[in-house]
């Protein structure tokens, strides 16, 4: 029987608490994370706020739940679309073959020659900063490191046994491709994915702060980073907390994809 390596329930149990701490913010927080308080202005953590509030009053915890929530989609979000948009280009690249496999390649190696960041900002000027636009602007910037993930795969399969054994049973090309060669994806996509969550909220995290992300007063943990920036001397808490909340998710988010990567890839497995 396996046991679970020390990476695998560190970065279980972070991501486990901020999946929690998301769901629960989207249904419930112990103030109204909008509401306006001038008297508690900057008050610093105490029982009453536990985290303490902002420079409107606002209770931090509750805007640290609710942005937990609005991090958490846009990034499960941008994740599902650059999934199945870098899955389908990468698949059909690879397993057609030709002209159609050059301009795809073309096309990918063009926008990974950006910076994922980069590439976002300059979506966004098209798409505008708000949370669709930056769910599609992040989704098409990560779309080509699935696609070469796939395509590569789709590459080494292609050409085994069992997929001339299909072909000669007479299955069609796509039943081919959907039932004997995408399921031999999956292994390192969940892999990429889980990695691929953790630079999505890195990277709608930045944009927050820049400014181009979800517009305020709606919280996210970038944009009550950005917002604290005046205050850090009267009202440290303010950066720290959010701050320390994009620290642990990465971390979480890092660790356990490091132990998915150790369980399915077999080249990791043989190491250890």
């Amino acid at each position: 029987m396996k046991t679970l390596s020390a990476n695998a329930l560190v970065g279980g149990l972070f991501v486990g608490a901020f999946v929690i701490v998301a769901c629960l913010g989207s249904v419930w927080t112990p103030y109204d994370p909008m509401a306006l308080d001038m008297k508690a202005r900057l008050a610093g953590p105490s029982a009453r706020h536990l985290l303490g509030a902002d420079e409107f009053g606002r209770d931090v915890l509750s805007r640290l739940m609710l942005g937990a929530s609005a991090s958490g989609i846009v990034s499960l979000a941008t994740v599902a679309i650059a999934t199945v948009l870098g899955t389908a280009l990468g698949a059909i690249s690879g397993y057609v073959g030709g002209w159609t496999d050059r301009v795809l390649v073309a096309v990918t190696n063009a926008l990974l020659a950006f910076p994922g960041i980069l590439l976002a900002l300059g979506l966004l000027a098209i798409f505008g900063a708000n949370k669709f636009g930056i769910v599609l602007a992040l989704g098409i910037a990560y779309t080509p490191s699935v696609a070469r993930i796939v395509r590569g795969t789709v590459l080494s399969l292609r050409e085994k046994e069992f997929i001339d054994a299909s072909r000669i049973a007479g299955d069609s090309e796509i039943y081919t491709l959907l039932r004997h060669i995408l399921p031999n994806c999956i292994a390192p996509l969940t892999v990429l994915t889980t990695s691929m969550f953790g630079w999505t909220l890195l990277s709608e995290s930045a944009l927050s702060f820049l400014g181009l992300g979800v517009p305020p007063p709606a919280p996210t943990w970038g944009n009550m980073l950005a917002a604290a920036r005046p205050y850090l001397a009267p009202a440290t808490w303010l950066a720290i907390f959010p701050g320390l909340c994009i620290s642990v998710a990465l971390l979480g988010i890092n660790l356990l994809g490091d132990a998915l990567r150790d369980r399915l890839d077999p080249k990791m497995r043989g190491t250890q």
